[in-house]
């Protein structure tokens, strides 16, 4: 299975309008930062915590989960709505907007009722359609700010959908949140980044606000530097960061969150790039990747050409009646493949994903000209088994 990406241009996609931080009214520029606790433990760990941001005087927003979906009953589900004071004592203490998330109409009403003046809904419940609606039509005619984190799985329509169900009971000021995507394959990480969603994302909307929640990414307080610092340089809107006043002792998501101090140097720490490159960047910019335009089109003519050499060795195996896979020739070219990777500074991971993906177009092509039917792109596992050159 492969994780989707692909965004079909419907018409409910086009008529996605998201707007930028500068004009939902809120003093808000890019790169955006949210601070908090994973979640609201007491009211003296959210107004430590909140008093810790505030004064490292960059972040404008802070964040505490009061309503937790935990995966199994028994531990610490949050404080819930006794917990919405304690939050109007950070904004009448800090001058900070606070943000929550919210599962259900009841935790939206609770809300509003409240004053909070962010909301975000989690990555447990993007993916269900019944539950963003919910919350959905509970919002209908209070334009209030909501960010979507992507949900569990990479599916972009999900991520997609569930913005637009939001837009099309009237909220404008929507953002995207990356937290990261849980996955087969081994990462470092907590959640797999697959940065290619938010890019993806951002490509199709570019005026959405996409940002990062590299607390979630990492899962280790050691390793946010480096998630963040790459969220930045792909040009994510900003930042969401989990701030305890003792992580150790959180209730929830300890080993990622940080005291309001290494929060404060972990900020301090990282390179904020330009947005928009100068006039003479966008010169040098234009001339290297006209460079690569240029290689572009070398790579797809010459991948063109290496596929019809497939299909004639194709033709080649059906008169002679010899079976298209050939497990040792595969084995041959993926290690010569990785030996050559090392010596030009590839990683051994790309490496293997483009040969898979060339292994299984060339068995296509091949398959389609003993068939004389072209069957479609998508290709069985199986066919990764062995080598059709």
């Amino acid at each position: 299975m492969e994780p989707s990406t692909f965004v079909p241009m419907t018409t409910a996609s086009r008529n996605l309008h998201p707007r930028p931080f500068a004009s939902w009214g809120m003093g808000f520029d890019r790169p955006l930062l949210i601070a908090g606790p994973c979640s609201a433990e007491s009211e003296a760990q959210v107004l430590a915590a909140a008093r810790g941001i505030a004064e490292q005087g960059r972040t404008p927003v802070f964040r505490a989960g009061l309503w937790k979906p935990r995966t199994r009953p028994g531990s610490f589900e949050g404080a819930g709505a006794a917990a919405l004071p304690w939050l109007q004592r950070v904004q009448a203490e800090t001058g900070l907007r606070v943000m929550t998330e919210v599962a259900t109409a009841e935790h939206v009403e609770a809300c509003l009722k409240a004053g909070v003046d962010l909301l975000w809904i989690g990555a447990r419940t993007t993916p269900n359609p019944f539950s963003v609606q919910e919350i959905a039509d509970a919002l209908r005619g209070v334009d209030i700010p909501v960010l979507v984190k992507n949900p569990i799985n990479p599916d972009l329509q999900l991520w997609i959908g569930a913005l637009e169900r939001l837009e099309n009971v009237g909220l404008t000021r929507l953002a995207a949140v990356h937290r990261g995507f849980s996955w087969f394959e081994r990462t470092p990480y907590r959640n797999s980044p697959m940065w290619e969603f938010p890019i993806r994302l951002k490509a199709a909307f570019p005026e959405l606000e996409v940002l990062c929640d590299p607390s979630h990414i990492a899962g280790d307080r050691a390793k946010l530097g480096a998630v963040a610092q790459q969220a930045l340089d792909l040009g994510l809107s900003g930042l969401m960061l989990e701030v305890h006043p003792d992580p150790d002792r959180a209730c929830s998501d300890p080993y990622q969150q940080v005291t309001p101090e290494a929060y404060a140097a972990l900020i301090d720490s990282l390179i904020f790039r330009q947005a928009l490159p100068t006039a003479p960047m966008r010169d040098r910019l234009e001339e290297l990747r006209d460079l690569i335009d240029q290689l572009d089109e070398e790579i797809a003519q010459k991948l063109g050409t290496r596929m019809d050499i497939a299909e004639r060795i194709g033709d080649h195996k059906r008169e002679h009646q010899v079976a298209i896979l050939q497990p040792e020739r595969w084995e041959r070219i993926m290690g010569r493949q990785l030996r050559l990777a090392q010596h030009l500074g590839l990683s051994e991971a790309f490496v293997k994903e483009l040969m898979d993906a060339i292994h299984r177009e060339s068995i296509r092509r091949q398959t389609a000209a003993q068939e004389e039917v072209v069957p479609p792109s998508g290709s069985p596992a199986s066919w990764g088994n062995g080598m059709a050159e």
